[in-house]
């Protein structure tokens, strides 16, 4: 069975995996796939700094935009998705990039996840109306049943919180017990990490927080709410967007929600980094994607370790 090359490119927001993305694609004829689970949604487009398609280089993207606002996704369809995607990439003979930042979505990608059972809308709803309730009550309630699954998912994370309480109420049984999960076959993983410095980092945050406020955020998220998108979809839970919708409820004015997403922003590129720090077999490169000394490294690297009858 032939194996064929996938390029990961991975670390914090800011990074510069986006960029860093295009030029690996361009040397290694690559198309890239979208590993951001905000970047999929339609309409979000500023806050989670989303190429524009006259930025891609003709250089084709998949997963982006193909969910409406409303809709629900989990990493378990991501790696469903992802999977086919991956392999109508490697039918053309060309090499699939991954990129993004949702170390989960990753992971279902690569590693698999444990088989469950389908939803059940009825247990969720109870749970949820228990949450409503009680705020961090699901939390809690999955620390008491499998402490193990509650340390790897954050308290305000209800979404994630919400299925591993359905999964394990539904199977009676903890996480570490369940099916083994499919890891992803006929690929050859080569994966990069960007690890720039943290105070240049967070400086380059913030500054992309208050450029966003200042260049279009505002009225992108009005032109939502006037389409009818629900102030609880899942997109605006998401950095920069939670704060906007703060400031247009004239619950923060708008320097207090520049600088709650800017603080929100650095925490969240904290924890990506440690996420992706207990990856394996990840080769990282301390610097951001968009410097042209990283991006010849990167490349450098992948020309001496990928071999693929199209690469040159």
């Amino acid at each position: 069975m032939e194996t064929y090359p996938l390029i990961v490119i991975a670390g914090p927001t800011g990074s510069g995996k986006s960029e860093l993305a295009l030029q690996v694609a361009e040397r290694f004829q690559g198309e890239i796939v979208n590993c951001d689970s905000l970047q999929i949604y339609r309409g979000f487009d500023i806050g989670t700094a989303k190429l524009r398609p006259e930025d891609r280089r003709g250089i084709p993207h998949h997963l982006i935009d193909v969910l409406e606002p409303g809709e629900l996704f989990t990493a378990g369809e991501y790696a469903r998705l992802g999977r086919a995607v991956l392999r109508e990439i490697a039918g053309r003979r060309r090499v699939p990039v991954i990129a993004g930042g949702t170390g989960f979505y990753l992971r279902a990608l690569l590693e698999g996840l444990s088989p469950g059972p389908a939803r059940d809308q009825d247990l969720r709803n109870s749970l949820l109306k228990r949450e409503r309730k009680r705020p961090g009550a699901l939390h809690r309630l999955l620390t008491r049943l499998d402490r193990a699954a509650a340390a790897r998912i954050h308290p305000n994370d209800v979404n994630k919180t919400l299925r591993a309480l359905e999964l394990r109420l539904l199977r009676h049984a903890p996480a570490a017990t369940q099916d083994r999960p499919e890891r992803l076959s006929g690929f050859e993983t080569w994966k990069i990490g960007l690890d720039p410095p943290r105070e240049a980092l967070y400086g380059r945050l913030d500054q992309r927080l208050r450029h966003m406020f200042q260049q279009g955020l505002e009225d992108e998220v009005r032109g939502l709410r006037n389409r009818g998108v629900s102030p609880s979809a899942k997109p605006f839970e998401s950095l920069g967007y939670k704060e906007m919708l703060l400031y247009l409820t004239d619950r923060l004015d708008r320097d207090q929600a520049i600088e709650a997403a800017q603080t929100a922003t650095r925490h969240y590129a904290k924890r990506q980094l440690t996420w992706f720090r207990r990856e394996r077999d990840i080769r990282w490169f301390d610097g951001f994607g968009n410097d042209p000394s990283i991006a010849e490294r990167v490349c450098s690297f992948l020309g001496s370790v990928i071999s693929y009858p199209n690469i040159s």
